[in-house]
């Protein structure tokens, strides 16, 4: 089956709250609001390609648990397949130990509480349940053929033999660089687009500068990126380089803006737009991912967008 992006990674269960402040050590506080959601950052990258106009495949874990089946609900009813997520079946085991035990706590998904305070921006703590390191066997990859393919880097033993092929057939593969880890590390070599935080940035290169990290990182990849948040980001690939600024929204919650922005990306470099155009794209589409509160439930539509797009000229 063809499909314009596979995505490849970390899918989580959000609980998002709103506070008017962070509260202090050994401090209490209120939120005046709660939203439940799915989300990790190939998880909602599929999201955004499928609410964007796009065929999306998301390969990853999800637990059979509450939080799990939700999420999977969450992906079908937005039009992500689904063949290639791996589950866990629910023994006979476990049910006796939660029906002997109701209080215990038999969540495997992974969860992330994030704190959002006034301005946008949030305070993240994550916990990967018992999310496993997926082994090639277990994903069926011949399923599809993905015009492109985004990666995370939380499943490095399915993301590098299939980055590696991807580039032996020329096929587009983007690396959403967070942070430094082992898979976003190994893929950074391996991707023919590597977009990546102002953090990953200095923490990989060692260089404090953003544009003398990006001179770093383009020597890795044929297309370098480095998002600089409110500032925008600065690009460079063989042929050009440059910077493009932020869209000016009014920001509620900064959660999940990369995550949107990566797949926005990888959807247009799927659909063949230039590098710029497919930049500008992507960030115009993460500015609208910040008006309301929570990852996926913020990520915009493609009229959206390009709405967006017209009225900044």
């Amino acid at each position: 089956m063809e499909i314009d992006v596979l995505c490849v990674g970390l899918a989580t269960y959000d609980l998002v709250y709103q506070v008017d402040r962070y509260p202090g050590e050994d401090e209490k506080c209120f939120a005046s609001s709660l939203l439940l959601c799915g989300g990790g950052p190939g998880a909602n990258a599929a999201v955004t390609v499928a609410r964007l106009g796009g065929a999306a495949a998301f390969a990853g874990y999800l637990a059979n648990d509450v939080f799990g089946r939700m999420h999977l609900e969450e992906l079908v009813f937005e039009g992500v397949r689904t063949d290639l997520i791996v589950r866990d079946e629910k023994t006979a085991a476990r049910r006796k130990a939660a029906a002997d035990n109701p209080c215990r706590n038999n969540a495997r998904s992974a969860l992330s509480s994030i704190l959002v305070a006034p301005g946008g921006k949030r305070t993240v703590v994550t916990h990967k349940g018992t999310t496993p390191i997926l082994e090639p066997e277990q994903v069926d990859f011949a399923r599809f053929s993905p015009r492109a393919i985004l990666f995370d880097g939380h499943q490095p033993a399915l993301s590098v033999p299939l980055a590696q092929r991807a580039r032996e057939q020329n096929t587009p593969t983007i690396l959403d660089a967070g942070s430094v880890s082992e898979g976003t590390a190994r893929l950074a070599r391996l991707c023919s687009h590597l977009a990546a935080s102002e953090k990953f940035a200095r923490d990989f290169t060692g260089e404090k500068a953003p544009q003398k990290a990006l001179t770093v990182l383009a020597r890795m990849a044929p297309v370098a990126v480095i998002t600089l948040g409110d500032a925008g980001l600065i690009y460079c690939d063989s042929r050009s380089s440059g910077a493009i600024a932020p869209f000016a929204v009014d920001a509620v919650d900064t959660t999940g803006a990369g995550d949107i922005f990566h797949g926005a990306l990888a959807l247009r470099t799927a659909r063949g737009d230039d590098l710029f155009r497919a930049l500008q794209y992507a960030s115009a589409a993460a500015a609208l991912g910040c008006e309301k509160l929570g990852a996926r439930p913020a990520i915009p539509s493609a009229e959206a967008v390009e709405s967006l797009l017209r009225s900044t000229g």
